[in-house]
């Protein structure tokens, strides 16, 4: 009977280039230098404040997932935690859903 070596895939704490995730010539790379040339003013209106987040960086985070299949907000709220190319693009600040409607307490 073979006996292979047991390979641990735990997490570890790696240092990441972050910007070095982004290869010259692929969609990611592509995507990040087209959404910083638009002109965004319609999405000003629901980020008032600096802890509401940028709207380039969700815009980025959503069009990214988009293009890889991921279309459920938790699902790309989980990529953008856990997927190194997503951490890359919202430059680690994790996007939240944020739901309009608000729950009424009795």
């Amino acid at each position: 009977m073979a006996r292979y070596r047991h390979i641990d895939t735990s997490p570890r704490l790696l240092p990441v280039d972050l910007q070095a995730q982004l290869v010259p010539g692929s969609f990611a790379h592509s995507l990040h230098h087209l959404v910083d040339e638009l002109d965004l003013p319609a999405f000003d209106v629901h980020h008032r404040n600096d802890d509401s987040g940028a709207p380039a960086m969700s815009l980025k985070a959503v069009l990214l997932a988009y293009s890889q299949g991921i279309v459920s907000s938790r699902s790309i709220e989980r990529a953008c935690r856990d997927n190194v190319l997503f951490i890359a693009r919202t430059g680690d600040a994790e996007p939240h859903r944020r739901h309009r409607r608000h729950r009424r307490h009795r």
